[in-house]
């Protein structure tokens, strides 16, 4: 049977959802019980929607105070700015990228400040920003920890780290790494930040079949609408009456791509 055959059979919808072969718990020996242990302080518990890296954004520009100066950490063409904007016409929004990036080389905005970097130094003072936004842009950075250590030093305490990176993502545009969800939030603890949430973004099998398929644009609905795994995934957890966490576990553990939430200590309390 070939790559779609396998992944027709995931994903057909309208036939019971096969009882898995393991029920996760904490007193069960296995890497899905070691997951759920690990993972449980970053699960979130109010929904298991799949989202990107823009849902964290209406999250904290609806905070108060609400950040009044930004950076997107590879901006690319810097199309957020016009979603912060949408908050704070009046917000001090930074794009910082490389100067070799195919998105930089085919930039065509000038209505914002953009800055050239390395790849590793930000060149910015400690403690200058209320928010770092970062979409899809860890996979391709060859020195992971220095880079997020930099993130830590120019947030001031208790500024916000948001966006989303890969982990069941193949090979594109000179990507380095893929990260676990544990991974993941071991590298940012160890960069001096504190992560909050991590929540799925689109399911693995998708991108996937996607790179195979040459990404056709039919797949790009499969972003912000659920995707195929994750429907599949809500069916299992309504069907075996799983709680949130558990189906964002198990979200998490099958993810392309994973959204993070991540704060620099000090300063007042945030959710």
């Amino acid at each position: 049977m070939g790559l779609r055959g396998v992944v027709r059979r995931v994903w057909r919808r309208g036939r019971p959802v096969p009882r898995p072969r393991w029920t996760p718990g904490p007193d069960e020996v296995g890497s899905e019980a070691s997951l759920e242990v690990l993972l449980k302080p970053y699960l979130p518990t109010d929904h298991a929607r799949q989202v990107t890296a823009t849902y964290y954004i209406d999250h904290v520009m609806r905070e108060t105070p609400r950040p009044s100066i930004v950076m997107d950490l590879g901006c690319g063409p810097g199309n957020s700015v016009d979603l912060f904007r949408s908050f704070d016409p009046d917000i001090q929004w930074v794009g910082v990228d490389i100067a070799a990036s195919r998105e930089v080389r085919q930039r065509t905005r000038d209505d914002a400040r953009f800055v050239t970097y390395d790849g590793t130094r930000l060149p910015f003072d400690d403690r200058s920003f209320d928010l770092v936004y970062s979409r899809q842009v860890l996979e391709h950075i060859q020195a992971p920890l220095k880079h997020l250590r930099e993130v830590a030093r120019v947030l001031r305490p208790n500024g916000a780290f948001i966006g989303s990176t890969s982990q069941l993502e193949p090979y594109h545009s000179r990507s380095y790494w893929n990260y676990t969800a544990f991974g993941l939030a071991e590298l940012l603890t160890e960069a001096g930040l504190e992560v909050k949430h991590l929540r799925p973004g689109i399911d693995g099998m998708t991108l996937i079949e996607r790179s195979f398929l040459g990404r056709p644009a039919s797949f790009a609905r499969w972003f912000t609408d659920e995707s195929p795994l994750n429907a599949r995934i809500d069916d299992w957890g309504r069907q075996r009456q799983r709680s949130i966490a558990e189906v964002n576990l198990r979200k998490l553990q099958y993810a392309g791509h994973i959204t993070f939430y991540a704060r620099r200590p000090g300063g007042p309390p945030s959710i």
